[in-house]
């Protein structure tokens, strides 16, 4: 380690905002044991690599960068410092001794139900390498540190918090009841308690996270399981608090308590990420997923007549064994019947260990190219739509960071959208009414028609 009075980390995540979320909390963890956060892997005494498993280029992705932070030990060693590298994360779950073995270069893997256990684990692995994959008993996030105040306003004015994790759904493309276990929720009270401190210091979104978020049952205040709508009406009611949003959900657990929340809870924003995978019958009950397309589509319905401006978002997979150009062809109707204002979409990728990956019937690489470059030219043409709809109206913006530009900041409307103004650094964390305007053909720029500082 460095001979200076800080050890200093280095967290490069990867994946989704669960990850960004536990990293956080790395950092909190690390920062309560002495260390000081570096801004690049050369500074750093530690270095954590935070890991994605759903794909496979993901996985393939961390080796490559244990390779290069191997280089940079060795430069530091030159210079008499020493440096941990460590994985954490769904990969550290998945393959666990495994990095080790074929990439000596680890000190540490640690997968993310033990991550509280930081400072325990680096310390250990200045001697020898450690491997920490156990789902330990205790719950990790009475062990963690909460963030300063400081902290919490230098991540920013909005911030993600977990209440639930883990999933029993077993879709059967999907590790993340593996890697994660099974599905468990926090407290009302500790969630509300976080929300709390974020608030007061200064953060205004927040955004609640879950491997499957809407089957969220901590407990409440009088001891029984809370739903999800509950917990969202215990935030709301948080001076400060102006937005709330959560993802990722399952059609299975929207219950209509969280339909009405939507429409009843003015700080829950009107956009929801709702994953379907694909548009055919034959393929969902191929991918385990427990819904049909006509189950998805009238639960939509159910939510628009809720929240008529809600915007969609989901998930998509192509090329899942077996899948046919019927089939695929029934993945582009939905898309096109839905009108998703976002979507994100993905060539299918075996999973070790996952049902899919032992079906036959494995789609050639190139056609699962081909349907994913056809499937994005759609949900390209559904977002260009849903925001030449929004051209011309007047939409709240909450501005949470400065751009690159000079004299340009960046802000998201309750559609969550991303609008860039002029404006200055005093703007941030105000939620200000902007006019939409569109920037070529497919994205929005917007003017703020009220003077700057007049909070709403």
């Amino acid at each position: 380690m460095s001979t200076g009075p800080t050890r200093t980390y280095f967290v490069k995540t990867y994946g989704c905002q669960m990850n960004v979320y536990d990293s956080e909390r790395m950092g909190d963890a690390l920062a309560g044991a002495g260390f000081g956060a570096a801004d690049s892997p050369e500074d750093a005494d530690l270095i954590i690599l935070n890991t994605c498993h759903i794909r496979e280029k993901a996985a393939q992705k961390v080796y490559s960068e244990i390779g290069r932070l191997a280089g940079i030990r060795r430069r530091r060693a030159e210079k008499g410092q020493k440096t941990l590298i460590g994985v954490a994360g769904c990969v550290a779950q998945a393959e666990g001794e495994e990095i080790i073995a074929r990439a000596p270069a680890v000190d540490l893997v640690v997968g993310p139900q033990s991550f509280h256990r930081l400072p325990e684990l680096v310390a250990r692995a200045a001697g020898e390498p450690v491997v920490a994959t156990d789902f330990p008993a205790e719950d990790k996030f009475n062990f963690l540190p909460a963030p300063s105040a400081k902290t919490i306003r230098a991540r920013g004015v909005s911030a993600f918090v977990t209440v639930q994790e883990g999933c029993d759904k077993f879709c059967s493309f999907c590790v993340v009841p593996y890697t994660r276990g099974a599905e468990s929720s926090r407290p009302v009270e500790k969630i509300v308690a976080e929300a709390r401190r974020l608030v007061t210091a200064g953060v205004r979104e927040i955004t609640l996270l879950g491997q499957n978020v809407n089957a969220y049952h901590g407990q409440n205040a009088g001891g029984a399981p809370a739903t999800l709508a509950e917990l969202l009406g215990q935030l709301a009611q948080i001076d400060g608090l102006a937005r709330l949003r959560y993802t990722t959900s399952h059609p299975r657990d929207m219950d209509d308590a969280l339909i009405g929340a939507h429409r009843d809870i003015e700080q829950l924003m009107p956009y929801l990420h709702l994953p379907v995978q694909s548009g055919s019958d034959r393929v969902l009950k191929a991918m385990n997923r427990r819904h049909t397309r006509d189950f998805y589509l009238a639960l939509i319905g159910r939510i628009r007549d809720a929240r008529p401006d809600i915007a969609l978002s989901g998930d998509f997979i192509v090329g899942f064994p077996g899948e046919t150009d019927r089939d695929f062809a029934q993945t582009i109707s939905l898309v096109s019947q839905i009108g998703y204002a976002s979507a994100y979409s993905f060539k299918y990728s075996p999973r070790p260990g996952t049902p899919g990956a032992e079906l036959a019937g494995q789609i050639d690489e190139t056609l699962k190219a081909d349907r994913l470059a056809e499937l994005q030219a759609v949900i390209g043409k559904g977002r260009a739509d849903f925001n030449r709809a929004c051209h011309g109206q007047t939409l709240p913006v909450l501005f949470d960071r400065a751009t690159k530009i000079a004299g340009k900041v960046s802000g998201r409307t309750p559609y969550n959208q991303t609008i860039i103004v002029t404006g200055g650094e005093d703007i941030r964390g105000e939620i200000l009414p902007v006019a939409l305007t569109m920037n070529g053909q497919n994205s929005l720029c917007g003017q703020i028609v009220v003077p700057q500082g007049a909070r709403r």
